[in-house]
C-alpha cells in the first residue's frame, strides 16, 4: 500500500473532530482566541445555538492583513516559536489548529484590525479563501462562523437538541467569565441577551448572576498561598450543594480545566461536611509557574497534568478545611420567607463573620450594560444601567432581581436593631467550634432534640449528633497505625480470582505491614488467623476485601482512608437510633458532648445535625412581625 502525505483541507477536517466537537467548541476556541489578544470586552451572538451562526467581536489587538491570511494555516502560531516556548505556554491558545480546524467545517467570514489601519476582511468556504477586501480602521477582531459542519453531515447527525446546545454554549461563557472577572462578556441569543459580565474583578458578582442570589450569599471566600501556588475563589457552605459536578470550576493561569486530582482535594476538604451523593459549589483560581503545568495533554486543553499535584492537592484540601472551621454552618430552619427584604434583615449564620463578600453583593446590581454593536466604544457610559438580565436559564438557581432596596421604613429598622441583637446574644453564647449554649427543653417523637437560647430554637437529630461524637472518638482511637492483631478462633477463608491471588502475592510485604497474613489454604484461597484490632467487629471481611480493591485500583493501600470508613462505621452502628427516647440530663449531656466535637456541624455521612430558627423567623412565621 502506497503512503502519501495528506492533503492539508482533509487534515483540518480530521484536526477539527477533535477540537471542534459542537457549537461551544467554536464559542471555546474563538473566545480564548480574544481573550489571548488582550480584550476587554468580548461579544458573542449565536443563532439557533450556534448551528446557525457565532459571531464573536472583541476590542483586542487584533490583527495586519498579512497575519490575517497566516492565521488560516495549519499550526499557525504567535505563542511558541520553540520547544522551551511549549513549557512555558501561558497563553489560552498556542497549536495553531484552532481557526484552521474551525474554517475547514463551516463557512467563515472574519474582520480584523491592529488600529493601524483598515481593516481586512477574508471570507472562507471549507478552509478555502474565496473572497478578500478591506473595511473600517476599528482595532480588534469579528469572526463569524455560519452553517457549522455544512460540509461534515455526519457530525451534524451528533448534535443534541437546540437547548442542549445552547446550554454548553452558556455553560462555556460562565466559566470564561470566572476565569477571566476582569473582561466584559456579553452573550446574545437570537436577539436575546442571555448573560454579561461587568468586567470588573468582581468574581462573587459573577457568581451571583450565573448561579442565583442565594448561592451567592452562601459563599465563603477563600486564599491560600505557598512558594509555587497562589489559590484563591468562593467555596459554598456544605449546606448549599448540588447532585451534579458541574458546579466546582478550577482555574489554572486563566485555563478552566477537568481534574479528578483537584476534585478529590476539593472533596476531601469539604470531608465528611456534604451530604453523600452531594456535590459542593466552588470557583477557585490556581497561579503558578507554566513550568508546573503541562497543558498540551488533551485537544481540547481542558485536562493538564502537574508536576507537583501532591503539593497543589494538600493545599487545596488545607485551605477548603481551614475557611470552613471558621465559619458556624448550622442552617436555617425557615428558608422561603415571603419578601427578599426579610433575607436582608433575618440572621444568617456565618453571614457575620464575612464583611467582604456582604460588600460586595451589595455592589451587585450597578453594572453597567450597552447596546451597541460595539459596546466597547461606550464602556465609559455611566447613564447606562444593569438591566437585571438573569442568567439563570441553564440553572437551578436564578438571581433574585433586587437584593438590596433603598427605602427603609422605621419599622424594619426596628426589626432590624432586633435581628443586631440576636447576633450579638449569639455570638457571646458561642464557643470555638461554632455551636452556641443551647438548653433542652424535650424531644419529637423520641428522634429529634429540641433546645433553645436566647437567639431561638434549636432541632437537633440525636442520631447524627451522637454520629459525629463518636465518629471523632473512634477515628482518634484508631488514628495510629498499630501491630496489634487480634487472633481468631475460627478463621476467615477468602477465594480470590487470579487476579486477585497475584496482587496478594505481589504485595504480600505491604499487607504484612499492615496487620494481614495471607496463608495459602488451596487453589486461589487463603485464610487470615488475625487481623488489627481496628477492624470494626463483624466488618473484618469487608474491611479486608475493601484493602484488595485498594490495591487492585491504585496498586497501594490507604490505611487512612480504611479507617477513616471504619470510623464511619462503628460510628453509626453504636449511635442511639431514632424512637429512643432521652430524659432531660441524656439530652444536656450530648449537646454538651456535640460542642467539644472539631466538626459539630454533620455526620460522618454530611447530613446536618442542627438546624436553627432564629427569634425574628419564629415571630415572621407567627405574624408577630408583618
Amino acid at each position: 500500500m502506497a503512503i502519501f502525505q495528506m492533503p492539508d483541507i482533509l487534515a483540518n477536517k480530521i484536526a477539527a473532530g477533535e477540537v471542534v466537537e459542537r457549537p461551544a467548541s467554536v464559542v471555546k476556541e474563538l473566545v480564548e482566541n480574544s481573550i489571548d489578544a488582550n480584550s476587554k470586552w468580548i461579544k458573542i451572538e449565536i443563532e439557533e445555538a450556534g448551528l446557525s451562526s457565532i459571531t464573536v467581536a472583541d476590542d483586542g489587538d487584533g490583527m495586519d492583513r498579512e497575519d490575517c491570511k497566516k492565521a488560516f494555516f495549519r499550526h499557525a502560531t504567535s505563542k511558541i516559536k520553540n520547544e522551551q516556548d511549549l513549557f512555558h505556554v501561558r497563553s489560552l491558545g498556542f497549536r495553531g489548529e484552532a481557526l484552521a480546524s474551525i474554517a475547514a467545517v463551516s463557512r467563515l467570514q472574519i474582520k480584523t484590525s491592529d488600529g493601524t489601519q483598515s481593516s481586512s476582511i477574508l471570507a472562507l468556504e471549507g478552509g478555502r479563501i474565496i473572497s478578500e477586501s478591506y473595511g473600517d480602521a476599528r482595532k480588534g477582531t469579528e469572526i463569524a462562523v455560519k452553517d457549522l459542519f455544512y460540509n461534515t453531515p455526519a457530525r451534524l447527525k451528533y448534535m443534541k437538541t437546540i437547548h442542549t446546545e445552547l446550554g454548553h454554549i452558556s455553560d462555556t461563557i460562565n466559566r470564561m467569565a470566572f476565569s477571566h472577572p476582569d473582561i466584559r462578556f456579553e452573550l446574545v441569543h437570537n436577539g436575546n441577551k442571555l448573560f454579561f459580565s461587568s468586567g470588573k474583578g468582581e468574581l462573587l458578582q459573577i457568581i451571583a448572576q450565573v448561579y442565583g442570589m442565594s448561592v451567592a450569599k452562601a459563599m465563603i471566600p477563600v486564599e491560600y498561598k505557598t512558594l509555587d501556588f497562589s489559590i484563591s475563589g468562593f467555596i459554598a457552605k456544605p449546606e448549599v450543594n448540588r447532585a451534579s459536578r458541574n458546579y466546582m470550576t478550577t482555574v489554572v493561569n486563566g485555563r478552566y480545566i477537568r481534574s479528578m486530582a483537584l476534585a478529590r482535594a476539593i472533596y476531601q476538604g469539604f470531608h465528611t461536611l456534604l451530604p453523600i451523593g452531594r456535590q459542593p459549589i466552588v470557583v477557585l483560581n490556581i497561579e503558578m509557574d507554566p513550568v508546573l503545568v503541562d497543558v498540551n495533554v488533551h485537544p481540547a486543553k481542558l485536562e493538564v497534568r502537574f508536576s507537583k499535584e501532591k503539593e497543589l492537592f494538600q493545599a487545596i484540601e488545607e485551605m477548603i478545611k481551614n475557611a470552613l472551621r471558621e465559619q458556624r454552618l448550622i442552617p436555617a430552619g425557615h428558608k422561603k420567607v415571603s419578601k427578599e427584604k426579610s433575607l436582608q434583615h433575618s440572621f444568617m449564620f456565618g453571614q457575620e463573620k464575612n464583611p467582604e463578600a456582604s460588600e460586595k453583593l451589595s455592589k451587585i446590581n450597578q453594572t453597567e450594560v450597552h447596546d451597541e454593536k460595539y459596546p466597547w466604544n461606550a464602556a465609559n457610559d455611566d447613564s447606562i444601567k444593569n438591566e437585571n438580565i438573569s442568567s439563570g436559564l441553564f440553572s437551578n438557581d436564578s438571581p433574585v432581581d433586587s437584593f438590596y432596596e433603598k427605602d427603609v421604613t422605621e419599622k424594619e429598622e426596628a426589626i432590624n436593631n432586633s435581628t443586631e441583637e440576636e447576633s450579638e446574644q449569639q455570638a457571646e453564647l458561642e464557643d470555638q467550634t461554632g455551636v452556641p449554649q443551647m438548653y433542652p427543653i424535650g424531644q419529637h417523637h423520641g428522634t429529634y432534640i429540641l433546645a433553645q437560647n436566647e437567639a431561638g430554637l434549636y432541632i437537633i437529630d440525636q442520631h447524627a449528633a451522637q454520629e459525629r461524637i463518636k465518629y471523632e472518638f473512634f477515628k482518634d482511637m484508631i488514628g495510629d497505625v498499630s501491630k496489634e492483631v487480634q487472633e481468631l478462633l475460627v478463621p476467615i477463608t477468602f477465594e480470590f480470582t487470579k487476579q486477585e491471588t497475584l496482587l496478594i502475592e505481589e504485595h504480600k510485604v505491604q499487607l504484612e505491614k499492615v496487620g494481614l497474613f495471607f496463608e495459602e489454604f488451596g487453589h486461589q484461597t487463603y485464610i487470615i488467623r488475625s487481623h488489627p484490632n481496628w477492624f470494626p467487629k463483624g466488618f473484618e471481611e469487608e474491611v479486608i476485601r475493601e484493602m484488595i480493591e485498594q490495591i487492585m485500583d491504585v496498586g497501594k493501600i490507604d490505611i487512612y482512608k480504611l479507617r477513616e470508613e471504619a470510623a464511619i462505621l462503628m460510628s453509626c452502628k453504636r449511635s442511639i437510633k431514632a424512637n429512643h427516647y432521652l430524659n432531660n440530663d441524656d439530652m444536656f449531656q450530648l449537646l454538651e458532648d456535640l460542642r467539644k466535637c472539631t466538626d459539630p456541624f454533620t455526620c460522618p455521612h454530611g447530613r446536618p445535625i442542627i438546624i436553627q430558627f432564629s427569634t425574628y423567623e419564629m415571630e415572621k412565621m407567627f405574624k408577630r412581625i408583618m
